[in-house]
């Protein structure tokens, strides 16, 4: 899935983002299929068949449709269910590779706050300045982190701007 422009509530976001899973993950999950073929073959072929279908495309609709996504969206931060404003954060740092998978494991800031999902690479990581909020940082996993990060600080100047 791409991070691309989209309508949100009647305004433009300058990022969009589905954090839906890898392929690889969606296919293993069609292994329930036959697993659930074979707990009803007893009953009816036809039946168990059905039925391993059903719970295949029931999986697989849950997986992607549960996935959460990250939005950027005028002076907001929106990641899963989580938001905040992008005034009260600091610089964002996009992250891939090493550095990446050093913030999502040694480096995790003890009072953070993460959005992480296996099999994507890169990170940001936005500092948050609210001296009210305990939280010291928001660690996000993303496939484009430089997209994400210029998002960020494209809303910030715009919540300066206001």
């Amino acid at each position: 899935m791409t991070a691309m422009p989209a309508p949100v509530r009647g305004s433009q976001p300058t990022y969009r983002e589905r954090l839906a899973p890898s392929l690889w993950l969606i296919v293993g999950a069609g292994v329930v299929a036959p697993m659930s073929t074979l707990v009803f073959v007893g009953v009816s072929p036809v039946f168990s068949l059905a039925i391993g279908l059903a719970v295949a495309v029931a999986v697989v609709a849950c997986l992607i449709g549960l996935a959460p996504r990250l939005v950027v969206d005028g002076t907001t931060l929106r990641a899963g269910r989580a938001h905040i404003d992008v005034g009260l954060l600091g610089e964002p740092i996009p992250l891939t590779g090493d550095e990446a998978r050093a913030a999502r494991g040694q480096d995790l800031a003890a009072g953070g706050w993460v959005l992480i999902r296996g099999g994507i690479d890169g990170v940001v990581v936005v500092p948050v300045n609210d001296p009210d909020d305990p939280t010291t940082a928001w660690t996000i996993s993303t496939r484009t982190p430089e997209r994400l990060a210029v998002s960020i600080a494209f809303a910030q100047r715009g919540a300066v701007a206001r």
